[in-house]
């Protein structure tokens, strides 16, 4: 690579970064109301059994070479993970942004779980973007037959079974199946690159809300931190960051990962963005092997940007946690603690995140439920669960004249209640019909499945049969 390319694709890796950081601290302080609630639950809650036959967590295992030793597992690079196409430049994009754990810094043994899981969404329509933090202790399904296990899991399950786009893939695949929305892009962030990042800003400056001991990884550094102004090096602030020993657990670590990025950003910001780009080529000497993603240098260039654009309080930001999206409970065999999840719960959070007409976005505001369902263009098939004769087309006709793109009709099963199917994550489509038809809960489906030929399909009930706005 020449030295000019060297040079974009450095600028590139920074500016995306930077504007990550940005809009991220601006998520987690939005959302941190969400944390504190959940702190007061955490504190009171006394673990349940979870009920049900005991389900043994899946443990990855190495391909042996010809001698039977467990063969390396190859590292991450830009070209591993999920494969995916070109970014539009106008559609939303998503990316599961990923941490990896304490193992990272220690002896080999075995691939690192993920300390931390972010989903991050743009749209570049209403320039809106939202944030989901997913806890590490989520116990989900492992795609592939793996078994029940905490979501932490799924990347070393991945990498050592040579899951297509290996650990990466594994992750994105697992939260896809979670939350039933598609994930564009995945970016890996080494707890190494983080403090070297912190480093290359020269510290962040931070005051702690209380005295803290924190052990920065490595021998004999254990140091404690006044509650008073200080400038933190990128060791520290990451074990400053990444500390559980207070009475809150991980409640009171997300706290203190919201004021280590909002410090950052507010280093960031000191300096400018073209002070960062000047400080690119040492910074890429230094990233590059800590940071491994699928997203193309273009996309990246563009999407750091256009977050950059994103006014930081425009930001909806959310957090799986109790008591309202999941349960503390006992994993089936009783050895582990767990987060349950309440899938009705979670869904109404990620509609919150993903639907952008409940942003505060100057652009989205104005807008009403029949624009934004157009403006999503969502492929419609509409079928007919009574034995009202021609009512699919009638409703065809219907939506057809509201903007909606129905490009399907047909017959299908008999229903009492209408029901809606999302197979690739559409808020405002499904906000739309859900208010149109008066649609239950109980009646809506996220069913992910990119393979899909239509994203939405209606089955339309009784219900609408006796009573609908169509003239």
């Amino acid at each position: 690579m020449n030295n000019s390319n060297r040079t974009l694709q450095a600028s590139s890796l920074i500016l995306i970064l930077s504007g990550f950081l940005l809009f991220l601290a601006a998520g987690i302080f939005i959302g941190y109301s969400a944390y504190s609630k959940a702190y007061q639950f955490f504190l009171s809650y006394n673990l349940t059994s979870l009920g049900g036959p005991p389900i043994v967590e899946s443990q990855p295992t190495a391909t042996p070479d010809a001698e039977g030793t467990p063969a390396p597992t190859p590292v991450p690079t830009a070209q591993s993970g999920p494969q995916v196409q070109p970014w539009d430049g106008a559609s939303r994009v998503t990316m599961l942004v990923m941490g990896l754990d304490y193992r990272d810094w220690t002896e080999n043994d075995g691939p690192p779980r993920t300390d931390t899981m972010i989903l991050l969404t743009i749209d570049p329509l209403t320039m809106s973007a939202g944030i989901l933090n997913i806890p590490r202790d989520l116990w989900v399904s492992i795609p592939g037959g793996f078994g029940y296990s905490k979501i932490n899991t799924a990347y070393p399950i991945g990498e050592a079974n040579q899951w297509p786009g290996g650990g990466p893939g594994m992750a994105v695949d697992a939260v896809e199946a979670l939350l039933g929305i598609q994930i564009d892009y995945y970016a890996q962030i080494d707890f190494t690159a983080f403090e070297k990042f912190i480093d290359e800003l020269g510290g962040i400056h931070l005051l702690p809300e209380q005295e803290i001991t924190v052990d920065p990884i490595g021998p004999g550094n254990t140091v404690t931190l006044k509650a008073k102004p200080q400038l933190l090096d990128g060791p520290t602030a990451l074990a400053y960051a990444r500390a559980r020993g207070t009475q809150g657990g991980d409640f009171d670590r997300a706290a203190r990962q919201r004021h280590v990025i909002l410090s950052i950003r507010d280093r960031i910001v000191d300096l400018g963005i073209s002070e960062m780009i000047a400080r690119a080529p040492k910074m890429y000497a230094d990233l590059e092997s800590g940071i491994h993603t699928n997203l193309s240098l273009e996309d990246a260039l563009r999407l750091g940007v256009l977050a950059l654009q994103i006014n930081p309080e425009e930001v909806m930001q959310g957090a799986i946690a109790p008591p309202d999206d999941v349960l503390l409970v006992k994993s089936p065999d009783g050895t582990q603690d767990i987060l349950k999840p309440i899938p009705d719960k979670i869904r109404q959070l990620r509609d919150e995140i993903f639907a952008s007409s409940s942003f505060t976005s100057p652009i989205a505001a104005g807008k009403d439920a029949p624009t934004l369902m157009q403006l999503e263009g969502a492929r419609l098939s509409v079928l007919n669960g009574t034995y009202a004769g021609g009512l699919a087309g009638t409703t065809q006709d219907y939506l057809k004249s509201q903007g909606a793109n129905v490009i399907s009709t047909g017959d299908g099963e008999k229903v009492t209640y209408t029901r809606v199917i999302d197979y690739t994550g559409n808020p405002y489509t499904m906000r739309y019909l859900v208010e149109l038809m008066n649609i239950t809960p109980y009646s809506i489906i996220s069913q992910y499945d990119p393979t899909s030929q239509v994203d939405v399909v209606v089955i339309l009930g009784d219900d609408w049969a006796g009573k609908n706005p169509m003239p």
